[in-house]
């Protein structure tokens, strides 16, 4: 994979929600598919519910890694904007002209 640390950081701090409603109104669903339906068809329910479950946990994935991104960049952001700043204000150079006492017109 090619985010394994972001995606050890996703296994170590996300959650997934509680959601035991739809959870049990896919097992009621899922069990009357399987007394209606033959052999290759429960297999074809089968594979369908793990398609979908496969694109749900790579969007949640993808979507952390997006959030993991964005804070690392709003971090980097901030961190030049502090610099900056810092140059600046040792500097003198704020966009303002800063006079020492002796220098200012008479």
């Amino acid at each position: 994979m090619k985010y394994k640390l972001i995606k050890e950081l996703y296994d170590c701090f996300y959650t997934p929600p509680e959601l035991s409603v739809p959870r049990q109104e896919i097992e009621d669903c899922h069990k009357a598919l399987i007394e209606v339906l033959e052999k290759p068809e429960r297999r074809l329910v089968l594979q369908i519910i793990d398609a979908k479950d496969r694109i749900a946990e790579d969007t949640s994935i993808d979507s952390f890694i997006s959030g993991f991104e964005l804070a690392w960049q709003l971090s980097m952001e901030l961190n030049n904007y502090k610099n900056e700043r810092l140059v600046s204000c040792r500097t003198g150079r704020l966009g303002a002209r800063f006079t020492r006492k002796e220098e200012e017109p008479k």
